[in-house]
C-alpha cells in the first residue's frame, strides 16, 4: 500500500498545473476530483477498521456529500487554494492512515465493505487497486507513463480478483479486471467487482 501511494504521488506530480480540471480517462470526474476520490477511498477504508468493534453491515456513520451533482460522493475535499501540492499531500496522508490501520489491526478483524466484509489485508489490497487504477485514469488524460510493478499488481489480483486471466501480464489483467481495458480475446468489462472476503 505504501509503495502504491508513493509511486502514485510521484506520477501525479507530473500532471500540468493547469490540467487538473480535465476529465480523468473515461471518467466523468475531473482529474482533481478523481484524486480527491482516491484519497477519500483510502481514508474511508482506514475509518472502517478504526472502531474497537468495526461495523459489519454498514459504513462508519460519517456524513458524505457531493461538491457538484455529477461529482464523486465523499468526505475528503481538498482546499483548492492549496493547489496540486495540497491535493497530493492529502493523498499521501490518507494513504498513510490506511497503511497504519492495516499494520496495527488484528488480522482476524472484519469490517463492512459493499463488496463483502473484509479483513485488514483486504482493505489494504482495495487501497492498492484504487490507487493504481485511479492514477491510471489521471495519467491517461495526459499521456503520462504509468505502469506499476508487476509484483504489486499480481499480489493484488491474487487477493481480490482470483478469477483474473492467468495468461495475461499482471498490470493489463488488473486493468481488465477493473473495466478499464480489453485483453486479447476478452472484451472490456462493463461491470466488475472484487471479492473482498478473506481468502481461505
Amino acid at each position: 500500500m505504501a509503495l502504491a501511494v508513493r509511486l502514485a504521488v510521484r506520477a501525479l506530480d507530473e500532471v500540468p498545473a493547469d490540467g487538473w480540471e480535465r476529465p480523468a480517462g473515461d471518467l466523468t470526474w475531473s482529474c482533481w476530483e478523481t484524486v480527491e476520490h482516491l484519497a477519500d477511498d483510502l481514508f474511508a477504508y482506514a475509518l472502517q477498521l478504526g472502531p474497537g468493534t468495526p461495523p459489519l453491515t454498514t459504513h462508519v456513520p460519517v456524513s458524505w456529500r457531493k461538491e457538484r451533482p455529477d461529482g464523486p460522493t465523499g468526505m475528503v475535499f481538498v482546499a483548492r487554494a492549496e493547489g496540486p501540492a495540497g491535493l497530493l499531500q492529502a493523498l499521501e496522508a490518507c494513504g498513510a492512515l490506511l497503511v497504519a490501520m492495516v499494520r496495527t489491526t488484528a488480522p482476524e478483524v472484519r469490517a463492512h465493505h459493499v463488496f463483502g466484509a473484509s479483513d485488514p489485508e483486504g482493505f489494504g489490497a482495495m487501497g492498492v487497486v484504487e490507487t493504481l487504477v485511479h492514477t491510471h485514469d489521471v495519467a491517461a488524460a495526459f499521456g503520462l507513463p504509468w505502469r506499476p510493478p508487476a509484483g504489486l499488481c499480481a499480489r493484488t489480483l491474487h487477493r481480490l480478483f482470483p478469477d483474473a486471466p492467468a495468461d495475461a501480464e499482471p498490470w493489463p489483467a488488473l486493468l481488465w479486471s477493473t473495466g478499464r481495458a480489453a485483453l486479447p480475446g476478452r472484451d472490456r468489462l462493463e461491470k466488475w467487482r472484487w471479492q473482498g472476503a478473506p481468502r481461505p
